[in-house]
């Protein structure tokens, strides 16, 4: 009995979703009905008509790609922006194709343009390139979107956002610089220290060093004194005669005593000499 029951709840299970797969192959088909009347009403520029068709076709498949884009572009012809976005925004999230994601970021980059949304513009035709990098219509608009970007800086919302990134980052960087500093400061702290201890150091190196420099100077001191002596002591032997050596004194006295001594010897031979000498007589002849 429990088999029996179990087997009729698959059938009745099959059953209704199979009445479903029916119900939803409906809708579909209705809403492509409804897409292909909106698209012949754009071609006679019936733009209201078109507009209701596209919103049928939408309410009876939430996931027609092609009704959410073409309606968008109804809205972007008529320069509502602000809906055209959002049509471009829904048929990129139910697009299947990167044929169709192309389209829709393509189209979305357009209404980023008219709204002078540059930077956004840059985002949208990035992605669409993605897609498709082939497109020659989209690298154009990507590369103009780029050089308005540059001319344009951002404003609003998007310039606080990046003065807000800018403080945020300036925040940082003065948490760096302070941490820095203390570093900075702890180090000279601690440099003090080590030359305090140093100056004590060298202070007790300098008491040793006057005592150093006070000996040496003594030590000059009594070595110039005994240089002093010595010279004094040279002199002194200069002056006084060496043994068996006369002075200059000694020798001029000594010279003028031994000219006395022979004037004297001279005169005494001179005297006998005059004494002894006989006067010849003239010859008589």
């Amino acid at each position: 009995m429990k088999y029996v029951k179990h087997i009729l709840l698959v059938v009745l299970t099959v059953s209704v979703s199979h009445a479903q797969d029916k119900k939803e192959e409906a809708f579909k088909k209705d809403s492509n009905n409804y897409t292909y009347i909106a698209n012949n009403a754009v071609k006679d520029s019936s733009y209201a008509d078109a507009e209701a068709e596209y919103r049928k076709a939408i309410s009876k498949n939430g996931e027609n790609v092609a009704a959410k884009y073409n309606l968008g572009n109804v809205y972007y012809n008529h320069e509502n922006y602000e809906e055209a976005f959002n049509r471009f925004k829904e048929a990129t999230e139910v697009a299947t194709t990167k044929a169709e994601k192309h389209k829709a970021y393509h189209n979305m980059g357009n209404v980023f343009m008219k709204n002078k949304e540059y930077e956004k513009a840059v985002a949208a035709y990035k992605k669409a390139l993605r897609n498709n990098p082939s497109d020659d219509e989209t690298r154009y608009n990507f590369a103009l979107a780029k050089d308005m970007l540059k001319k344009n800086p951002p404003q609003g919302d998007d310039k606080n956002k990046q003065d807000k990134d800018k403080k945020e980052e300036q925040k940082e960087q003065d948490k760096k610089d302070q941490d820095k500093k203390d570093q900075k400061d702890k180090n000279e702290d601690k440099g003090d220290k080590e030359k305090d201890e140093g100056g004590k150091d060298d202070k007790n190196k300098d008491g040793q060093g006057d005592k150093e420099k006070e000996k040496q100077k003594k030590d000059n001191k009594d070595g110039q004194g005994k240089a002093d002596q010595k010279d004094d002591k040279n002199k002194q032997q200069q002056r006084q005669p060496k043994p068996n050596q006369l002075s200059p004194q000694q020798v001029k006295s000594l010279l003028k005593a031994m000219n006395n001594a022979e004037k004297k010897t001279q005169d005494k031979l001179n005297e006998k000499k005059a004494k002894g000498v006989k006067v010849k007589a003239e010859k008589d002849w």
